[in-house]
């Protein structure tokens, strides 16, 4: 299968699109690619990304196993949300600038109601910079539950 690039994945773009590219992919999860950038919005006074970002890189590995997968199946990616985590592990309080990161995604639980639990990591070189089990929900109607979510 020849992966496609991280736009044709991810709704994300500018600032907000943290992935580079998609490495690796199968029905068991998902390894991307991500570099810190000194110049970004989130860097820190060092020019770092801190660690606490890395949510969010999980957050959108996540949400690009689940389109490449929705994608095979020929079914339309749809929106989801990061509902959260409850323990995320950062080895270090910034991912420095510069460096790769390598982050994975595999799913440890889904359901039809499109509740969804992932396993991921972020890492560089042979290094584990953090990780965590992220927890998301992908709802059938994804402006009605954003509607119904904003009503309470």
């Amino acid at each position: 299968m020849m992966l496609p690039a991280i736009t044709e994945v991810l709704p994300h773009r500018g600032g907000m699109l943290l992935l580079e590219a998609v490495q690796r992919y199968d029905s068991a999860g998902l390894e991307a690619r991500a570099t810190p950038d000194a110049a970004a919005w989130y860097a820190d006074a060092a020019g770092d990304m801190p660690a606490y970002i890395g949510i969010e890189l999980m957050a959108q590995t996540v949400a690009a196993w689940v389109g490449l997968t929705a994608r095979q199946a020929g079914l339309p990616v749809k929106q989801g949300v990061l509902l959260g985590t409850r323990r995320y592990q950062p080895a270090c309080a910034a991912f420095a600038a510069g460096r790769p990161l390598r982050v994975t995604a595999s799913p440890v639980y889904r359901d039809e109601s499109g509740m969804g639990s992932f396993l991921c990591e972020i890492a560089c070189g042979e290094d584990r910079l953090a990780e965590a089990t992220i927890n998301v929900f992908e709802p059938e109607d994804f402006a009605l539950f954003l509607q119904e979510s904003s009503a309470q």
